[in-house]
């Protein structure tokens, strides 16, 4: 289990551990994998690589947006009806 992650304070003061090899593909920059510890496989969510923000939001179909700079993910499933 990989410990090479990088520890970053959440907006509510938690400690989160960044996985820069994992990562999600945004429109400004990419949405690194963030874990609860540096050697568990407990995901806690997505730090922003263009701002390097862990204050972002993902909603049930996968989209990602992070709330500091903008930059957004698409969904995983895309329906007209959702627009």
């Amino acid at each position: 289990m990989p410990t090479d992650r990088d520890a970053v304070e959440t907006p509510r003061g938690e400690t989160v551990y960044v996985d820069r090899a994992q990562a999600e593909r945004g429109a400004k920059g990419r949405f690194y994998v963030a874990y609860t510890a540096p050697g568990t496989d407990h995901k806690w969510g997505f730090f922003c690589g263009n701002c390097e923000s862990a204050d972002n939001a993902m909603d049930t179909m996968g989209r990602i947006e992070c709330n500091s700079c903008g930059n957004v993910r698409k969904p995983d499933e895309w329906d007209a009806a959702h627009e």
